[in-house]
């Protein structure tokens, strides 16, 4: 969608802008730009209370060009802290990993070498669900450690954490009298709470860890769709399993209706507290962000019970009927879920368009490079044009990058958030831009010549 006209602008939106151009240089256009439907609104005070210094000179209106720019740090803000981060990330991962081999040892005793067919079965449907994922998160690509983290987290972590409550409930209920419960409670009340929590119970460790990276809705779509996706390849192998420990029939039956009719549900489910958490986390204090995990694992557990106590009195009838069910419940639920990411990979893409809107109104970039940056048509063209310089793609790359890393930056400073410290990252990345179109546009030079 084509950016507003051009209009008058925030007179406070920087620093000094409403000084008079310095002698020879343009008078500075400013341009009034669309806010995302998924994204929270911007405001005129919150543009007033998060002002940005504006550039000793303001960037003329030819693209990727430079200018003389204000002392920024050369180092990142907080490093120190990312690679302590990182290790742990590293670490958690690594963690992840041995306990997946341990599984898999595990399966092998029970399995045996069918083992590998069963994982080959189980895994048809994660990567279609991964390959969708990553394309969804193209826009502003996620760090891959992370990404790793939440698949393994669902594959191993939560698939133990909830056999280890389960367990602990089932005996918790013997030393009450209660005894053994129906089928149905296991099902529709037991697997929906225990489940979404063990699985979700992570994206609240990332947002308070790694806030930068949790960035908004469709962050948590990516996240929480990663972490069920991993779940339902362990429960996939263990159902795929125990069918063919009876007959290949039935091995037939379960693949279907898992793997072909229904592989994305435990991924629809866990994005819900996903996306709850990332509307939150784009404005609001860690403590509400934590809040707002329990309406979307709410939303969650509904769906989970919904899913199984549908299945299960659908059982009671003949097998065609729970079939047709199945079907027509697992595409509402799947279409669902590809909708809304597809509505907030659109909404992303415009809400960053929004934020660097506010760099050229003050200067820092021109709106030509707003509409290169914040364009797929526009960033492919940049590229294309880059690559005829020497090293020119890979800083066309790092402009498109570090713009993202802007949009981020610049709505955490509109929502409050970060403070002095988020200022410092800010002139860090604003630098890192400049930088980069200055080499690309010293590569440019030098061909002609």
């Amino acid at each position: 969608m084509n950016p507003a006209s051009r209009g008058q602008g925030n007179p406070h939106l920087g620093g000094p802008v409403n000084q008079p151009p310095m002698q020879g240089q343009p008078p500075m256009q400013r341009r009034t730009y669309e806010q995302a439907r998924f994204a929270p609104t911007v405001t005129q005070e919150m543009r007033v209370r998060a002002h940005m210094q504006a550039p000793q000179q303001v960037v003329s209106e030819t693209p990727w060009t430079g200018a003389v720019r204000q002392s920024q740090p050369e180092e990142e803000p907080g490093a120190t802290a990312n690679i302590i981060r990182l290790v742990i990330a590293i670490l958690a991962v690594v963690g992840l990993f041995v306990g997946l081999l341990l599984l898999a040892l595990i399966g092998g005793l029970s399995f045996g070498v069918r083992l590998f067919a069963l994982v080959a079965l189980s895994a048809l449907p994660l990567i279609g669900i991964i390959a969708y994922v990553l394309w969804l998160d193209r826009w502003k690509p996620q760090p891959k450690i992370i990404l790793g983290l939440c698949l393994l987290w669902g594959a191993v972590a939560a698939v133990i954490l909830t056999l280890v409550f389960s367990v602990v409930g089932k005996v918790a209920l013997l030393f009450a009298g209660v005894g053994a419960l129906p089928d149905a409670y296991g099902a529709v009340v037991e697997a929906p709470v225990v489940e979404e929590t063990t699985k979700t119970v992570l994206l609240v460790v990332i947002v308070l860890a790694a806030r930068r990276h949790f960035e908004g809705p469709l962050d948590g779509l990516v996240y929480g769709a990663l972490i069920g996706a991993g779940f339902a390849f362990t429960e996939n192998v263990l159902y795929l399993g125990g069918a063919w420990e009876q007959s290949g029939e039935n091995l037939l039956q379960t693949f279907v209706m898992r793997c072909v009719l229904s592989p994305l549900l435990h991924t629809t489910f866990s994005t819900c507290a996903g996306v709850t958490i990332g509307f939150a986390a784009r404005k609001w204090q860690w403590w509400a962000i934590i809040l707002m995990w329990l309406p979307g694992l709410l939303v969650g557990m509904l769906l989970h019970a919904l899913w199984n106590g549908t299945m299960t009195a659908l059982s009671h009838f003949p097998a065609i009927v729970s079939i047709v069910g199945l079907i027509i419940l697992s595409t509402i639920l799947t279409t669902l879920w590809i909708v809304l990411g597809l509505l907030l990979r659109s909404s992303e893409r415009l809400h960053t368009q929004n934020m660097l809107g506010d760099y050229a109104n003050t200067g820092w970039l021109t709106h030509s490079e707003v509409d290169m940056l914040a364009t797929w048509k526009g960033r492919k063209f940049g590229k294309r044009w880059a690559d005829s310089f020497p090293g020119g793609k890979e800083e066309m790359r790092t402009m498109i990058r570090t713009s993202g890393d802007l949009s981020t930056t610049r709505m955490r400073l509109l929502a409050g958030v970060g403070g002095q410290k988020e200022r410092d990252i800010e002139s860090f990345q604003l630098k890192k831009f400049s930088s980069a179109r200055d080499r690309l546009l010293a590569a440019s030079r030098s061909v002609v010549r």
